[in-house]
């Protein structure tokens, strides 16, 4: 028990020397979470390089890919629709609110681009077929909050994904995530 004390207190101390952001830097970020589209989950990671325009801005590109699986109700008949993984690309922009004396950096960020949308397999309760339906692209945009400590981040984003309409009904492609992730390099959160 004390061995995993000490270890702790250790980390801790490093992640301390190791913290932060500086105009000029360059950063990536990895992610991983769950997506909540309407009426199913999956699972989302992402891959963000960026810049920091100033110590407390960046912009960057976010390429994240969502495996989600959703159900879908048309006409009182309950359809199970299961998503390959989509993929998206976004330029980002992040604001933080740390005046650079602490690691605690709380966040808020926007960004827009592209998705790429998978196939759709329908699957229709009751019935023995299903059908593939090829599904278009879609741009987007994407909002998020969270906060990073040391070089660890929380975030909670909303992507805002157009619908695909298919037949008599749409598939809403909107979803919320929650990601952990940590990133490397971005100098120190001080002035």
């Amino acid at each position: 028990m004390k061995k995993a004390f000490y270890a702790i207190i250790v980390l801790m101390s490093m992640s301390q020397l190791t913290f932060g952001q500086e105009q000029g830097k360059f950063r990536v970020g990895l992610d991983l979470g769950y997506a909540m589209p309407d009426g199913g989950g999956g699972i989302l990671a992402s891959l963000e390089p960026k810049y920091n325009v100033a110590d407390n801005m960046n912009i960057g590109l976010r390429i994240e890919s969502a495996a989600m699986a959703k159900t879908i109700s048309a006409d009182g008949v309950s359809l199970e629709a299961s998503l390959a993984a989509s993929i998206s690309y976004s330029g980002t922009f992040d604001y933080y609110f740390n005046s650079g004396s602490s690691s605690f950096a709380p966040f808020m960020g926007a960004g827009v681009g592209y998705n790429s949308l998978a196939n759709v397999g329908l699957d229709i309760e009751g019935f023995d077929s299903s059908d593939e339906v090829e599904v278009d692209g879609k741009f987007g945009g994407l909002i998020r909050a969270g906060f990073e400590a040391g070089k660890f981040r929380v975030a909670a984003t909303y992507n805002l994904v157009g619908k695909t309409e298919i037949e008599d009904s749409e598939i809403k492609n909107s979803y919320f995530g929650i990601s952990l992730g940590f990133y490397v390099g971005g100098g120190k959160w001080n002035k």
